[in-house]
């Protein structure tokens, strides 16, 4: 078993002296924190341009902030500014692939507009990034039985319907609606 040689004594100090400010640092987070919170709770009261009046701010002091980024993107869809939350989700699927809320949320603005494979394909990336990712599961089946939905009342208009085939459109679509 290798040993080491005591640390001398300026050494010592300036150990204390980093662990001293790493602990301001750690007693600092917590004010940090509170913007996400605070933005969070604001876009759940419908708050939005006040919302988007702090991350905006937020955003001036740190651009890169995946977190604030990803919350003002549902900001801007909230204020029905999707082809600009559409971007902003979009930058940050490419400077932070393996963060699986970007992929998850720009996934439900594409099957929003239609675009199911896109809708999929970033669905993929999402559980790829965090194979355990509840909402982007959950999200897979609802595109899923939406598709199959779709399936099912085009065969029940086909001549020579099947009734299984209303049958199961008729179960299904209780589920998709929310």
């Amino acid at each position: 078993m290798r040993t080491f040689p005591p640390l001398p004594f300026s050494s010592v100090r300036t150990i204390s002296v980093q662990l001293i400010l790493s602990g301001l640092v750690l007693c600092c987070l917590p004010a940090q924190a509170d913007v996400y919170d605070d933005v969070e709770r604001l876009i759940r009261n419908g708050q939005l341009d006040r919302a988007s009046q702090l991350s905006s701010a937020h955003l001036q002091k740190s651009p890169q902030d995946p977190q604030m980024r990803l919350l003002k993107s549902r900001i801007l869809d909230s204020q029905s500014q999707s082809s600009a939350a559409q971007e902003l989700l979009e930058s940050l699927t490419l400077e932070f692939p393996e963060l699986p809320e970007p992929h998850n949320n720009l996934a439900v603005l594409y099957a929003r507009q239609g675009r199911v494979q896109d809708a999929l394909d970033s669905l993929n990336k999402a559980l790829l990034a965090r194979p355990d990712y509840a909402v982007a599961l959950e999200n897979l089946g609802d595109l899923h039985l939406s598709q199959a939905l779709q399936a099912y009342q085009r065969a029940g208009r086909a001549p020579a319907a099947p009734a299984s085939a209303v049958r199961k459109s008729e179960a299904i679509a209780p589920m998709l609606a929310r």
